[in-house]
């Protein structure tokens, strides 16, 4: 199942709720060989949802390009929590 706005939403909104110091976007593009990954700090969160939602498609491509995508999302305390979380995803654990 693909991520959509709403799961990106909901991520925000989770580490909001539970004082996370950062949420972790992962960006597919095309020529690249990996995901690339975005870390936002708390004192950003409200300014990133708002660029997410008004640069990305409902389905996470972004508006202007539509082959650069958002693949996943997830939000922790430290930049190691939030790679293994998409480790974790990956399988890579």
């Amino acid at each position: 199942m693909s991520l959509t706005m709403k799961d990106l939403e909901q991520c925000f909104k989770e580490a909001k709720y539970t004082d996370s110091l950062y949420v972790g976007v992962k960006i597919q593009a095309p020529g690249c060989p990996e995901p690339e990954v975005i870390i936002n700090s708390s004192e950003n969160f409200d300014f990133k949802l708002k660029y997410y939602q008004r640069a990305y498609n409902d389905d996470l491509t972004l508006k202007s390009f539509n082959q650069i995508r958002i693949t996943d999302c997830c939000f922790g305390d430290s930049y190691d929590q939030i790679e293994c979380t998409f480790e974790e995803v990956e399988g890579g654990l």
